[in-house]
């Protein structure tokens, strides 16, 4: 998932004079509203941050950036796109600066202190975009460039950018009246408020919530890594002795499908699934309800048939009835493997005597028996051979051969926890400095879960020195043993291609504007350069590198490899209807709001799956009261379908490879690179990916890619 920064930080608004100083409350010299320093084009101060810089910081730069939005509204020149949408991009960078490592807090250090920063500063952030977006002078500017003949003499990225100016303050209410926009900030600064307060009572679920193993029998069925993991949770948690199965996806998914304490299976799941959904000081169900009420009334307000209507508008698939038709295109086919899923699961209960029903808590257990006995196939034999260093190493080698990047490691760049690395991008043929890459790789407290990409800083080239990008991965696993290589699952290994897929797109931008840089496309869009990325893991130039044992150093067999494809369609009915159950529901959801006046989210979710015939075995792979990509903020809110959407053309787009003369063809990269992963959101993705693949995606490579064509 990619981490987005809120709209008025990708418009680049925040300016101050470079060099000022401001010192922080506490009377320091306040370190996040100074420009940044060192190599590279100056890099984040994560060594000199500290809680109490954050407010002062963000007070002081908002405040900045709106004197200086009323002087580029209210310039007595007549409007142009230099001295209006030109002087909006060049802005000193100071809000951004700080937002950037505001935002490293949000989702990676968390902590009571910076959560009472958060909860008094998200709803000033929505209120400062507000005053932008409301700003009728400046819209005014805006709308007469969009609107002059003028425009035709601008480059097409320039009246691209003009577009997007242009169509986002309509959205965002530039045209309402005063009394309207009055009451569309009031909407905006309370769901701000709700959304952080869902973030921390998810998080806080989490955290609180674990699952302790005492004795070795609780043990049985699990293999040592997941076993070291567990010690090592323990320890962190001070219950050393014991074992600790924390209450996060990377946790809970190994001792779903190894343990053979099926009692203890179904604690773990239902501690899992009912994250924010538990009666507490933590559940998330009004905060859902109240969250629905206001996204319905502003949809409302801005002239749209519901807040699906006016999140797909600007998106690729526009419309929420073209996002509904393809995921119940793939539904009824997911569900059918479902069926046969779970009857070969059933069917090695009852020879082994379970004498069991399959539950949801069954079902990862028992597929893994499913997978060895169909296709000899044991995830234990993969595992030693992917070693997350040894996949990193991988990673870099797919970026040198696809997108002529290479990747060298810096100590000269300060990190804000012991735990990160940085390395320098470079062009492979001519060294020339490219950006830098952050990986925080492992699960700790006050870290969100999962895994996502951040863009420090966006790449452009508006002035004569270019500005470079920096950009992050995030993921979660597990540490073992000290000194001991992680060793990680395939699907994180597809999960360590996806995210590094966003960072090669952020990091071959090629563009004037950083508006429209890097992954500032459509949201159905931005996930297709991840997921596609994720195909190059099963090549054998990858897996004969880098999928070495960890011990003898071998490559992985041949044999186990061909495995590995054989079964690559297994359990697929499983992996999609888990993710569409969320999509669909995401999407329900954010249709009805606008005709009821409160919705019971428990409620809604099990009415609107049963009417899906959503199978008993499988839960939602996010259920609502935890389904933090739509409640925690607007950015894939009624947009969970993109992966999907994306999957189409990622399907489509990886075909293009194999007709050609295969994955590492030099000139098809050429024109991934130059249509897909360089240019951003300077032209229509839709026309970038013709371009890039002469026509419009086809759904049937999706279908073959899940296995559900005949």
């Amino acid at each position: 998932m990619r981490k987005f920064l809120l709209v008025f930080v990708v418009l680049g608004i925040g300016l101050m004079n470079s060099g000022e100083r401001i010192s922080a409350s506490c009377g320091e010299v306040n370190p996040l509203l100074n420009e940044w320093t060192g190599n590279y084009g100056g890099v984040p101060p994560f060594d000199k941050v500290k809680v109490e810089h954050f407010k002062p910081a963000m007070e002081k730069a908002m405040a900045d950036a709106l004197q200086r939005i009323e002087k580029i509204a209210n310039s007595l020149e007549p409007p142009t796109f230099e001295n209006t949408i030109a002087e909006l991009e060049r802005n000193d960078r100071r809000l951004n600066r700080v937002l950037a490592v505001y935002f490293v807090w949000s989702s990676a250090m968390s902590s009571p202190e910076f959560q009472a920063v958060e909860r008094e500063i998200q709803p000033k952030l929505a209120e400062f975009s507000d005053k932008i977006y409301q700003n009728e002078a400046l819209f005014k500017r805006i709308e007469a460039i969009y609107n002059s003949p003028e425009k035709s003499k601008l480059t097409e990225e320039q009246r691209r950018l003009v577009w997007f100016y242009y169509t986002n303050f309509i959205r965002a209410g530039a045209k309402l009246d005063a009394e309207q926009k009055k009451r569309l900030s009031e909407i905006n600064q309370e769901l701000a408020r709700l959304y952080t307060k869902f973030s921390q009572n998810l998080l806080a679920d989490e955290t609180e919530k674990f699952l302790v193993l005492k004795d070795e029998s609780e043990l049985a069925g699990l293999p040592q890594s997941v076993r070291d993991a567990a010690a090592q949770a323990a320890v962190a948690k001070g219950l050393k002795g014991s074992w600790v199965i924390l209450n996060t996806r990377s946790s809970i998914e190994p001792f779903l499908t190894y343990s053979e304490r099926r009692d203890l299976r179904e604690k773990a799941w239902r501690m899992f699934v009912n994250r924010g959904d538990n009666g507490d000081k933590n559940d998330n169900n009004a905060v859902i309800s109240e969250i629905l009420r206001l996204r319905a009334e502003r949809a409302k307000l801005l002239g749209y048939k519901s807040h699906a209507h006016w999140r797909l508008e600007d998106s690729m698939a526009k419309t929420p009835e073209r996002a509904m038709e393809l995921m119940q295109a793939v539904w009824k086919p997911a569900v059918a493997r479902v069926r046969q899923e779970v009857a070969d699961m059933q069917a090695i209960a009852d020879k082994e005597g379970a004498g069991i029903r399959i539950e949801p808590w069954d079902y990862r257990y028992y597929a893994e028996k499913v997978r060895k006995a169909k296709y000899d196939l044991d995830e234990n034999e993969i595992k030693p051979y992917l070693q997350l260093e040894k996949l990193r190493e991988g990673m870099f080698w797919v970026a040198e051969q696809l997108f002529g990047l290479k990747f060298k490691p810096v100590n000269d760049v300060p990190v804000y926890h012991p735990d990160v690395k940085v390395w320098e991008v470079v062009d492979a043929k001519t060294g020339k400095h490219v950006g830098l890459w952050y990986f925080d790789p492992y699960a700790r407290e006050g870290k969100r879960s999962g895994a996502w990409m951040s863009a420090y800083r966006n790449q452009e080239k508006m002035d004569e020195k270019p500005i470079t990008t920096i950009v992050s991965n995030n993921s979660n696993f597990i540490k073992g043993k000290p000194d001991e290589p992680i060793l990680i699952s395939w699907d994180d290994a597809k999960t360590l291609f996806h995210e590094f897929g966003h960072a090669l797109h952020g990091l071959c931008s090629n563009v004037t504007y950083p508006s429209l840089s890097g992954t500032n496309v459509p949201r159905d869009y931005v996930e297709f350069p991840s997921q596609l990325l994720e195909h190059w893991l099963l090549t054998p130039e990858v897996l004969q590198r880098f999928a070495v044992h960890y011990k003898t150093g071998k490559p992985i067999p041949k044999e186990l490899v061909e495995k590995i494809k054989h079964a690559s369609t297994f359990n697929q009915g499983f992996a999609t209807v888990e993710y569409l159950a969320s999509a669909l529901v995401d999407m329900k959801i954010h249709l009805v709001a606008s005709e009821n006046e409160k919705i019971d989210p428990d409620k809604f979710e099990r009415e609107t799956l049963e009417a899906l015939g959503m199978p008993r075995e499988i839960v939602m792979r996010h259920r609502l009261p935890q389904f933090a990509h739509i409640f925690s903020g607007d950015d894939y809110s009624a947009g969970y379908y993109s992966y999907l959407w994306a999957d189409v053309i990622t399907a489509d787009a990886y075909e293009a490879f194999t007709e050609a003369s295969g994955p590492y063809d030099k000139k098809i990269a050429e024109r991934l690179v130059q249509y897909v992963f360089s240019v951003g959101n300077t032209i229509d993705p839709a026309e970038g990916y013709r371009l890039f693949r002469g026509r419009d995606p086809k759904i049937e490579a999706l279908m073959r890619k899940r296995g559900f064509s005949n």
